[in-house]
């Protein structure tokens, strides 16, 4: 009997399931050794860990609106991690979701209080709309700029957040500023305009959640999701076979700068409502972690959003029960990045057993 033929083992089979399903396991190892990581330096801090992370998610889960406000922060994270993940699926890496969201939410913010007294069928279909076009508007110029002249995306939309922070500063200091007020920001949208709770479950969650579902059915089940993901896996093989690369490219940005900005209109509708300087700030650099540690699956985006919201919403808790400063959220989050975003722990975890595979099918077709 060959080596290929011997019946594996018990283990063996379970490490064979572990490497077909690495999509999965890669994200979970990542989380434990951050989780393991932080639970050390916070140790050295003369705390114990497990009484940390226990006061961190109860506040988040447990502790009066701490639900609510976990599910607040977990919504505009899903919709960013879809914008993350759809220009992921078309090999682009579109770090543009911050200014692409803020631009969304300044767009709703405006829509929101310049139609005050028209009816909430007009007003709130409108804000938003106005989120979701503003968003795509933005995103659209680095895919144009891609598609047409070969720009990376990571450099055009690095300039692109800085040019938004710029322009959006000067029109909350200015033209739509809030009239007799000193704070940089605009005045608060109309009542009907606002997205309101279903007990502790805003209804702009609910409505997160059915999109990522409608967004991975259409990147599975559809011709442009189909296109998509052949773009991402084999751009040369796309374009052989006839796919306008340039063309998908461009749709690809612009629905992923439109999810962002809709990210936007519902924080500025949901929680904010207004549009004020600072109060989005890291939403759309999350999303990149959310769409990293989802492995650019939308559905998988809300259980890794649900994660980083639960970790905002009860950092500051953790500093009042514990004494441990809030940064240590950035710190867990920021190691699952690392871990998450490059190569080397899925090589460390499944590089022989992989390899071992690559040499019993590598004989097909070669």
């Amino acid at each position: 009997m060959s080596e290929q033929e011997k019946p594996t083992s018990v283990l063996g089979r379970v490490w064979d399931v572990a490497v077909r399903y690495q999509g999965v396991v890669v994200p979970v190892v990542a989380l434990t050794l951050a989780f393991t990581i932080g639970g050390i330096l916070i140790a050295l801090q003369g705390v114990n860990p497990l009484i940390a992370y226990e006061s961190l998610f109860r506040a988040a889960l447990f502790s009066g609106d701490g639900l609510l406000r976990t599910l607040q922060k977990a919504t505009p994270l899903i919709l960013t991690g879809m914008a993350v993940s759809i220009a992921l699926r078309v090999g682009l890496f579109n770090i543009g979701a911050q200014g692409q969201l803020i631009f969304g939410a300044l767009a709703a913010a405006y829509f929101g209080y310049s139609l005050a007294g028209a009816p909430t069928i007009v007003i709130l279909p409108a804000a938003i709309a106005a989120g979701i076009l503003a968003g795509a508007m933005w995103a659209s110029i680095a895919g144009l700029l891609k598609a047409y002249r070969g720009v990376h995306e990571v450099i055009s939309t690095i300039m692109l957040n800085s040019i938004a922070y710029g322009l959006i500063e000067f029109l909350i200091s200015g033209p739509l500023q809030e009239p007799d007020q000193v704070l940089l920001r605009t005045p608060a949208v109309a009542e009907n305009a606002r997205l309101g709770n279903i007990g502790s479950i805003p209804v702009a969650f609910i409505g997160a959640v059915l999109l990522a579902f409608l967004v991975a059915w259409m990147l599975n089940r559809t011709t442009t999701g189909f296109q998509f993901n052949t773009v991402g896996k084999n751009k040369f093989a796309a374009l052989y076979s006839g796919m306008k690369i340039s063309r998908l490219t461009v749709l690809a940005m612009i629905f992923s700068g439109g999810l962002a900005g809709l990210g936007g209109a519902i924080e500025t509708l949901g929680i904010v409502h207004r549009y004020e300087s600072g109060f989005n700030v890291g939403l759309g650099f999350d999303g990149i972690t959310i769409a990293l540690l989802a492995r650019a699956n939308p559905l998988a985006t809300i259980p890794a959003a649900l994660l980083v919201a639960m970790l905002r919403a009860g950092s500051a808790t953790l500093q009042f029960d514990t004494g441990i400063k809030p940064e240590v959220v950035d710190l867990l989050l920021a190691i699952t990045l690392l871990l998450v975003s490059i190569p080397v722990l899925a090589n460390i975890l499944f590089r022989d057993r992989a390899q071992k595979q690559d040499n019993v099918t590598s004989g097909w077709g070669s």
